[in-house]
């Protein structure tokens, strides 16, 4: 039986914040006489673009304020506050998988105290851009799913779509309000060595990773509350209000019940699971809480059953629904995908989204921004070669080394090549891998991806970095937070960012420049 809202981390919440408070007095108590700069960020130069000294909208404002800080303050210093922080993560639960490590798979995420800023003016366009391409890929599926114009007009194939794994069938005809059928998108976004902004790729069946993005704000407040408090950042707090609002909004009924499905508390994301859940003040479920009768989907509650009228799930397709998907999912409602064919429950993001997100999908992005919306794209794609295609095929096998390939329907970082760090012999196996299924594969070039500093063992050092916005999107608006989660490779020379593969995170300020 399920107890409605109940906050089951409130013991570890009061702990972790306690601790944090206790360290930001022992460092910020610390008398340190006012250095003067010694141009860090200078001795940081490199052939990258540095987001902190490469951007010139900062370079009297923000940056300033963080290198004066940097300079103030020991190694050891900085290091005691990035143990806080791992502290806090750690009270809080808060965990990432590593798979196929020996000693264990379950790691605190790696947090950087020196967060990465970013001027207003840039993160409009990043927000423009994310907003533009999101209304594209929500009128796509709905096309795919109904007249399928594009693929009629051959601008993106029609077999690669109709045979896609992610493809649902189930979805043909069922029309969705506003055609919204990623309500919540992650996109991920990269700058290259001139500053200029791509995006990497689209994530829209189950994006993660907002969880991190709040409390690394909790963190920055509290472990640096002077410098928080000298620039005017913008505000992120208020993500799972308007989360619920657009849920919501996405609903058939006014004042709808809403909950959160989950896998269960053995799931990589379990934190992120419960921590919205608790923050929108809606309840966490996992199957055995849901069931349905008369096509109509009900939780139990300690005062009895209970109409369910969204869905926010974290999910996977396959695994929704028993009756519909696979028989052996114990993680589904038996007759849920009924009830949603009928309109008795939204379920976010809606099933067969995934089609969209794929890789082998992605470089059609901004044909889909032509050919919907009639407008030029606000952010670029990298270019990206199918190995599908026989001429890509021929481009990719040449140039190996000095690529980037990906499988088509990969995540999380695994199965990825990067030619310029790969061996002869990783190089050789990758070959034979692309060759016995080219169409799984797809690669790009190997990009600059821009720095930020970033706290070593040795020091402060450039890293490698990007950005995950998150879009919300209802049948009356599209939402962006200023900020989104930044993604740091905490090693040397490392392009690869995602936390299952070492890679942490930073805070991420949208600055005002003109008014800090």
């Amino acid at each position: 039986m399920l107890k409605e809202n109940q906050d089951t981390n409130s013991i570890d919440t009061i702990t972790s914040d306690h601790l944090l408070e206790r360290v930001q007095v022992s460092v910020t108590d610390i008398s340190l006489p006012q250095q003067k700069s010694s141009v860090l960020f200078e001795q940081l130069k490199s052939e990258f673009f540095n987001e902190l000294s490469g951007e010139q909208s900062l370079a009297d404002s923000a940056a300033q304020k963080i290198e004066q800080w940097l300079t103030q303050h020991s190694l050891e210093e900085l290091t005691a506050l990035n143990d806080a922080a791992k502290a806090h993560f750690l009270y809080q639960g808060i965990t990432f998988t590593v798979y196929g490590d020996q000693e264990g798979t379950e790691r605190t995420i790696p947090f950087d105290i020196i967060p990465r800023v970013m001027a207003r003016q840039q993160w409009n366009t990043v927000a423009l851009g994310c907003a533009q391409r999101t209304r594209a890929l929500n009128l796509f599926l709905h096309d795919i799913y109904h007249q399928q114009d594009i693929l009629k007009a051959g601008i993106v194939p029609e077999l690669q779509v109709l045979t896609h794994e992610a493809y649902q069938p189930h979805m043909l005809g069922h029309g969705l309000k506003g055609k919204v059928y990623s309500q919540i998108s992650g996109i991920d976004i990269i700058r290259d060595q001139h500053g200029e902004f791509f995006v990497l790729e689209d994530n829209l069946r189950t994006p993660s990773g907002v969880s991190y993005m709040l409390e690394s704000r909790k963190i920055s407040q509290q472990l640096i509350p002077e410098l928080y408090q000298q620039n005017n950042i913008q505000g992120i707090e208020h993500y799972p209000q308007l989360l619920k609002e657009i849920l919501a909004e996405n609903a058939y009924v006014d004042q709808p019940f809403i909950v959160v499905l989950t896998p269960g508390r053995y799931n990589s994301a379990y934190y992120e699971h419960a921590f919205l859940a608790r923050e929108m003040g809606v309840s966490l479920v996992t199957s055995s809480d849901l069931f349905v009768l008369n096509d109509k989907v009900y939780v139990k509650t300690v005062r009895g059953k209970q109409q369910v009228d969204v869905i926010y799930r974290r999910v996977d397709d396959a695994f929704l629904d028993p009756l519909c998907f696979r028989p052996d999912s114990t993680l589904g409602v038996p007759g849920l995908m009924s009830a949603y064919l009928q309109h008795h429950v939204v379920i976010a993001n809606a099933p067969g989204t995934g089609v969209a997100d794929d890789k082998s999908i992605y470089p059609y992005v901004d044909k889909m921004i032509h050919f919907y919306l009639g407008e030029q794209p606000i952010l670029n794609n990298v270019p990206t070669y199918q190995c599908r295609e026989a001429d890509d095929l021929a481009y990719v096998l040449e140039h190996l080394e000095q690529l980037v390939v990906k499988e088509a329907q990969g995540s999380g970082g695994y199965g990825m090549l990067i030619g310029p760090q790969a061996s002869e012999e990783q190089l050789a196996e990758f070959k034979m891998k692309i060759l016995a299924a080219p169409q799984a594969y797809i690669a790009q070039p190997t990009l600059n991806l821009s720095v930020s500093p970033t706290l070593t063992e040795q020091g402060i050092a450039e890293r490698h970095i990007d950005l995950r916005p998150f879009v919300l999107s209802s049948p009356y608006r599209t939402e962006i937070v200023p900020g989104g989660l930044t993604r740091v490779a905490m090693q040397a020379g490392s392009l690869v960012v995602n936390s299952s593969q070492g890679g942490g995170i930073k805070d991420t300020w949208v600055v005002d420049p003109l008014h800090s």
